[in-house]
């Protein structure tokens, strides 16, 4: 098991090598998914049995990953 980011870490026999929360193993894209669907972050952390601050590690890996994702535009 690898951390990559506070609370975040990666395993491939765990999710499929997906990100996911140190612990618990709540997935860090269905995490994101949900408080994009609408949730809280309380209800989000209850679903998964993590807390606040687990929630908010899921959203600025999700953030840092997108700042780092490189895309062109394709004529």
């Amino acid at each position: 098991m690898t951390e990559i980011a506070p609370r975040i870490v990666v395993d491939e026999t765990i999710h499929f090598g997906k990100p996911v929360i140190k612990g618990p193993r709540g997935p860090v894209e269905t995490v994101v998914g949900k408080l994009a669907g609408g949730m809280s972050q309380e209800e989000v952390a209850e679903d998964f049995g993590i807390t606040r601050e687990d929630v908010m590690a899921a959203l600025a890996y999700a953030a840092k990953a997108v700042a780092d994702e490189r895309i062109r535009a394709v004529r």
